[in-house]
């Protein structure tokens, strides 16, 4: 008699208008679907976009969403349903890692739908390339056609790229994990997402020095924009996984110290607006803080009048950077850009001061970006969001799809984490993928430009 095949697991259940009911939730559940195998079921995707008269209007995938779900469900060969533009429900089952269907797109019943016009990555979501034997990269494009946040999308696999990757076979450095380059294309600077400014000056800065990953460093290929004429842009990521068998440690984001400087990133598309927003942040920031050194790393052309964009970072003596930053969406007038200029660089100036006057070590943004981090991380974490501050929308929603997935509790910035250990994957053959020496050398002798210092 045949023994009884077991019935694979249900998948937990996600209701999408929980909380904040955008993307974030989405994101975050196939992050961590992905690392751990737990099949998810994500309903009413995005059920609270839309104008206040219609919430959920325009609900569903967009094509941003979509190009982290199918990258994911090629790295893990996911069965999927509802892998589609616009869909409201999306199942989601991992059924190994880095262990490609022949279809090279995951298990998804949706194979015959349109697809939006991008290419696939056949073979899975990697291309390997070794030298001598020896995998010394691994590499993955991701494309987009319309100006999606490129850093939402990386948002989604971040944290499946850190914990899973294979050792490069090398007996003289075991376990030693793989670089990795990852290719995404869309949108670099994108209404009400993170722009390429705060992810070079924030976010990859903070990881590394205060959690120890990466280092992530960008390579900006072109920009992508939501504003002005839409520009799909393109970014290079270079990324060192966590090493095999290793965990994020516990951290604390305490004791903030005092704020020693002020990073100002200006773009607009001519010199003379430039100068301007330049003038005008000084003037205001000197106002407040008399002794700050004010440091100018961006300062560039836009290539359209109605593009304006302004970061403000604080980096303080122990450390930490917490940012605010507008790409404006306001009617930019020609005849009274001078008022649009003002507007913007008051509005960022008291983003800023309202960020920095509750005391704590991060950002609003940063928050919710640390959640699922704290959730991996081995042992008791700590992030000082600020004194009598309520987290964000955003992080409620995060701490939320954390504990229904993996259990961790959140309590006043505070998470015990469950301590995952980063995965060896097993090395395909070398023969079966990219195994040219002249061809490794060259992509390995590519200029990197790095952002993250």
């Amino acid at each position: 008699m045949a023994p009884e095949s077991s019935a694979p697991p249900q998948p937990i259940h996600l209701d999408g208008t929980t909380l904040e009911g955008g993307g974030q939730l989405l994101r975050l559940a196939l992050s961590i679907s992905s690392l751990t195998h737990i099949p998810i079921h994500v309903s009413d995707i995005r059920g609270k976009r839309g104008p206040k008269s219609r919430p959920g209007k325009d609900g569903g995938l967009k094509s941003a969403h979509l190009a982290g779900a199918e990258w994911l469900a090629r790295a893990t060969d996911a069965t999927t349903i509802g892998m589609t533009i616009k869909s409201r429900d999306l199942v989601f089952r991992p059924t190994s890692n880095d262990n490609p269907s022949p279809t090279g797109i995951g298990n998804t019943k949706d194979q015959n739908k349109p697809n939006s016009g991008r290419t696939e990555i056949p073979n899975g979501a990697w291309k390997n390339i070794y030298v001598a034997g020896l995998l010394v990269r691994r590499s993955s494009h991701i494309p987009m056609s319309s100006p999606g946040s490129v850093f939402l999308i990386l948002q989604a696999i971040l944290p499946y790229v850190l914990f899973s990757s294979p050792s490069a076979g090398d007996p003289m450095t075991p376990n030693k994990p793989v670089p990795i380059r990852l290719t995404i294309d869309g949108g670099t600077n994108v209404s009400h997402s993170l722009s390429y400014e705060y992810a070079s000056q924030v976010l990859f800065p903070m990881l590394h020095s205060k959690l120890g990953i990466g280092p992530i460093d960008m390579t900006l290929q072109s920009r992508g924009w939501s504003t002005g004429r839409a520009d799909v842009g393109s970014v290079v990521f270079d990324i060192l996984p966590i090493r095999p068998g290793r965990t994020i440690s516990a951290f604390s984001f305490t004791d903030r110290g005092y704020v020693s400087k002020i990073h100002v990133s200006v773009l607009a598309d001519t010199f003379t607006a430039r100068a301007y927003i330049r003038e005008l942040v000084t003037e205001q920031l000197l106002k407040r803080y008399p002794n700050i050194d004010i440091l100018f790393p961006v300062d560039e052309d836009s290539k359209h009048n109605k593009r304006l964009y302004l970061l403000l970072v604080a980096e303080t003596s122990n450390g930490y950077r917490l940012g605010r930053d507008w790409l404006c969406d306001e009617k930019i007038s020609v005849t009274k850009l001078n008022q649009t200029l003002h507007r913007l660089v008051f509005k960022v100036v008291r983003d800023l001061d309202d960020e920095l006057s509750h005391g704590g070590c991060v950002d609003e943004f940063m928050q919710d970006q640390l959640v699922v981090f704290q959730a991996l991380a081995e042992g008791r974490t700590e992030v000082d969001g600020g004194a009598h501050r309520v987290a964000s929308l955003h992080a409620q929603t995060a701490q939320w799809v954390v504990e229904t997935l993996l259990g961790p509790r959140f309590k006043d910035g505070q998470c015990h984490g469950i301590g995952l250990r980063a995965v060896e994957l097993p090395r395909k053959n070398a023969a079966d993928l990219v195994d040219s020496e002249d061809i490794a050398a060259k992509l390995l002798g590519l200029s990197v430009k790095s952002t993250t210092k």
